[in-house]
């Protein structure tokens, strides 16, 4: 991912700071305890595709 991209990127919850873990191919937010997916390069910024860095699927905004 390039790093002007990651430069001007925020958390779309928060809109705190964001750190690229390449091995998991994911953005963090450390201040929501959220993981958002790249995929092919592109960054997925959706609250319903996020997990939750515990290992749990982020289901806050998904309908029950």
């Amino acid at each position: 991912m390039e790093s002007r991209l990651l430069d001007i990127l925020v958390c779309p919850i928060c809109k705190g700071r964001l750190q690229y873990d390449r091995q998991q191919a994911e953005l963090t937010c450390n201040a929501d305890r959220l993981a958002f997916p790249v995929r092919d390069g592109i960054p997925v910024m959706l609250e319903s595709e996020a997990r939750a860095l515990d290992g749990e699927r982020n289901t806050a905004s998904q309908p029950q």
